[in-house]
């Protein structure tokens, strides 16, 4: 289980820097950064990818250390949608040697924090 909490005000300074596009490549995929870019409060939906990307690399036990990044765990969805994780590269490994099935993730935000709740079920 791994769960995280981010401001979404320190995510939104991020934005509002010279250093947001290449924060935004490093960290989020393609399809997340059309999802967010795409909203009213984009802050909001990178603060609530973040901290789902953090809470799975706590639950796979990694953190971001040992090659896992955080553009190696995606967030689909979301907003109206369910949303959901899927890994690649490192991540997936990691997550393969803990004989990982099902991941369950669960995002909310207010205006000023978002936060990520995931579970990782082990395989049979």
């Amino acid at each position: 289980m791994g769960v995280d909490i981010v401001e979404v005000a320190r995510i939104q300074q991020i934005l509002s820097s010279p250093r947001a596009s290449r924060f935004i490549r490093r960290v989020f995929t393609a399809e997340e950064i059309r999802a967010c870019a795409g909203t009213a409060h984009p802050a909001q939906g990178y603060a609530a990818r973040f901290a789902a990307k953090e809470a799975v690399a706590k639950a796979l036990g990694t953190g971001f250390r040992k090659g896992v990044t955080p553009n190696s765990i995606m967030v689909k969805g979301g907003e109206f949608n369910q949303p959901a994780i899927t890994l690649t590269g490192t991540a997936l490994e990691a997550a393969r040697a803990l004989k990982a099935g099902r991941i369950h993730v669960s995002l909310t935000h207010s205006t000023s924090t978002a936060c990520a709740l995931v579970v990782v079920e082990k395989s049979d």
